[in-house]
């Protein structure tokens, strides 16, 4: 199967990670290129390249003042995006559901142990091997 043109929506357009740091950039406010290119280290041309292909699916905008050209977010064009990870939000809300639930399994059936009183893990503070943190903090 043929991978569709970065510039045919807004999946492809995101999957290069430079137009992902130029959406981030662009969620502060409206940006010229000279900016966003300086702001990531590249070109201006390569900067415009990928703002042409953001515009292009719908995810920048860009208005005239005199001279300048300002790019901003269109959000929207991110909704497909939103969507599409949407549908996965309900499987990680009952994978952590599951992951706590053993969690709370394993405190009720399998108590921990004192680790002093078995003397399985040393007392490091007698040990010196870590700074008393109340004396640390009472000397500064």
């Amino acid at each position: 199967m043929a991978r569709a043109a970065t510039t045919s929506d807004a999946f492809n357009a995101i999957a290069e990670p430079q137009r992902r740091d130029i959406l981030a950039l662009l969620r502060t406010g409206e940006r010229p290129v000279s900016d966003l290119a300086q702001e990531l280290g590249m070109s201006q041309p390569g900067a415009s390249k990928h703002l042409r292909v953001l515009r292009e699916v719908g995810l920048v905008r860009v208005r005239g003042v005199g001279k300048q050209r300002l790019y901003g977010l269109d959000a929207r064009g991110l909704r497909p995006i939103h969507e599409w990870v949407g549908g996965f939000e309900q499987f990680w809300n009952e994978s952590f559901d599951r992951l706590d639930a053993y969690v709370q399994d394993l405190k009720q059936t399998a108590p921990v142990p004192d680790l002093e009183q078995t003397g399985s893990v040393p007392d490091l503070e007698q040990t010196g091997s870590v700074p008393d943190l109340e004396q640390t903090q009472q000397e500064e």
